[in-house]
């Protein structure tokens, strides 16, 4: 089995056998629980350790130097008081601690002396029956991942983004683990970009649910102009995407055309092929928003199209009661001497005057479009 088939299928969904005994590899984090390490290995010629359910960070590191390997430990949204002995023991950058801690980073990629630290930003399709101005269409997570020569440290922040299943995966593959941190970090950059992948696809549904309303809206009274306020959320969240997305081009080209000491190289050339994934989904996320902009602005046109035509229907309603109005008016006047006014049939033939212009009013404007 070639090596890219390897990455692939580590870090693809794949089915869970049922009845599986294999202990859980990762778990948000219960508040009642006194720690943020919500998993802590030790992986030796690409298998974990089995002897290391108790290990400390501490413990993990000093195990993986001294028998070989790397230990790989998993944290989820860790206090400073809870990060800062990790940090210690493993020599983490102090800019680097305080962003992980306090999250809400923007991706990139930095070195620090024999780390490099990376943010991921996760996102998360929240699924809906219907879109509606207020609909939320993603959430947004991230990780971190500290990468050293013999240790991985991931710290998740948000409610998505499980590492659990893919830790599994990459158990499941003894030969790519082998490769050593390098390797996990590929797995999780291709994991990240796999799911903007899917959310991209999602949102294209919902784009284009959104693009068939406003264009089909092209009958007689229909309410033009009303879908604003859900396109406007659309474009909201394709934004909130866009920032998950832009700045990651400059990462994953850095990994994936320079050579790092920390980054195997047999594993850095896969990096293109996460590269490759993250431009495609880049140019859906513009596609995206240039879309919408021309959807809002159909949209609009169209509510401006439907005032128009209420604005030449009342003014064709006003041209016509202008006619009985000025016949009245006149009428109404107090003179003593006026045309037909003792004229037995003075009266209906007014009425019918007025009726037969008013008619014909109606037929031109008719005729023209304006009613």
């Amino acid at each position: 089995m070639s090596m890219i088939r390897d990455l692939r299928a580590a870090v693809r969904p794949a089915p869970r056998e049922t009845g599986s005994t294999s202990a859980p590899y990762d778990t948000t984090r219960d508040p009642s629980t006194p720690t943020a390490v919500v998993d802590c290995a030790v992986y030796r010629d690409g298998a974990r350790v089995h002897d290391n359910d108790c290990l400390t960070p501490g413990g993990a590191i000093s195990k993986a130097r001294r028998e070989g390997g790397f230990a790989w430990i998993g944290l989820h949204e860790p206090t400073e008081s809870e990060f800062a002995g990790i940090a210690a023991e493993f020599g983490l950058h102090p800019l680097a601690v305080e962003d992980a801690v306090h999250a809400h980073q923007r991706p990139k990629l930095e070195r620090y002396d024999d780390t490099l630290f990376t943010v991921f930003k996760t996102i998360h399709y929240v699924e809906h029956a219907e879109l509606t101005a207020t609909s939320e269409v993603v959430e947004t997570g991230e990780v971190m991942c500290f990468t050293g020569r013999d240790f991985f440290i991931t710290v998740r922040h948000g409610g998505q983004g499980s590492l659990r299943a893919l830790r599994h995966r990459l158990q499941d593959d003894p030969e790519l683990l082998a490769k050593g941190p390098s390797a996990v970090l590929h797995a999780i950059a291709d994991h990240v970009v796999d799911g903007y992948l899917a959310v991209a696809d999602a949102m294209q549904d919902d784009i284009d649910e959104v693009e068939t309303d406003v264009f089909s809206q092209t009958g007689k009274g229909a309410p033009r102009g009303t879908d604003a306020g859900r396109i406007y959320q659309l474009k909201r969240e394709v934004l909130e995407f866009k920032r998950a997305v832009a700045p990651l081009q400059r990462p994953m080209q850095l990994l994936s055309e320079r050579p790092m000491r920390l980054v195997d190289p047999d594993i850095q050339k896969y990096f293109r092929d996460v590269a490759d994934h993250l431009a495609r989904v880049q140019e859906q996320v513009v596609g995206f928003d240039e879309l919408l902009n021309s959807i809002l602005q159909a949209n609009l046109a169209q509510a401006s199209v439907a005032q128009n035509e209420d604005m030449r229907k009342i003014t064709s309603w006003a041209a016509i009661i202008a006619v009985p109005t000025m016949v009245c008016g006149v009428y109404g006047m107090n003179f003593e001497h006026m045309p037909e006014l003792h004229w037995r049939f003075g009266y209906p033939l007014v009425l019918g005057v007025t009726v037969g212009a008013c008619y014909a009013i109606h037929r031109i404007l008719k005729r023209n479009g304006w009613l």
